[in-house]
């Protein structure tokens, strides 16, 4: 796998075992279009442009963009698309091939919210699932027929309930890679839309 010059801030998800767990289990093909959900750092979107060239990128985090673009340039890496904003909404109306999602699927508690924007990376609501059900009840619209979807969540965050949507929703589900952790198994789902 390609080394990469990766910046880092402070307010911004350090890449670690699920972004890569990610990065090395990507499905794009040459040509195809990828939209990557909450880009962060940008790691996983840079491993995406050695596979294909149209890949766009969006995070709730603006210091999280402004570092994708910093990592992107020093990368020399052109043409990638960085859009700040939550979710689908800065790509209301567009499809893609292929969707990434690394989500944030820890279970938090009240008094475990950061107090900054760094908080998005990590919290998923009291059961994990606050941001992965709000994506997967939009992710259908954005994806094109044959598609793939590459998320990453916890087993604390029910794997078997996002399995048992994709089901409903018509796709092709499975647990593609883990990784096992002192007290849960980091997941990589891979869905597909079948046509």
């Amino acid at each position: 796998m390609p080394d990469f010059i990766i910046n880092t801030h402070d307010n911004v998800y350090i890449p670690a075992e699920d972004s890569y767990l990610l990065a090395d289990n990507l499905e794009i093909e040459q040509g195809q279009s990828v939209l990557e959900i909450g880009t962060g750092s940008g790691i996983v979107a840079m491993y995406a442009s050695k596979l294909t060239d149209s890949i766009t990128v969006t995070d709730i985090n603006f210091d999280a963009c402004e570092l994708a673009r910093k990592n992107f340039e020093d990368n020399e890496i052109e043409g990638i698309e960085i859009l700040f904003g939550n979710l689908f909404e800065p790509v209301e109306n567009r499809k893609f091939d292929v969707i990434l999602f690394n989500t944030p699927y820890l279970p938090t508690e009240e008094g475990e919210v950061l107090d900054d924007t760094i908080n998005y990376a990590f919290d998923g609501g009291l059961n994990g699932r606050k941001v992965i059900d709000l994506f997967l009840d939009e992710v259908s619209n954005h994806l094109n027929d044959g598609g793939i979807v590459q998320m990453i969540q916890s087993s604390l965050s029910g794997n078997e309930e996002t399995l048992q949507k994709f089901d409903e929703m018509g796709f092709i589900a499975e647990i593609k890679a883990s990784e096992h952790f002192f007290f849960e198994d980091i997941t990589l789902i891979n869905a597909y839309k079948v046509i």
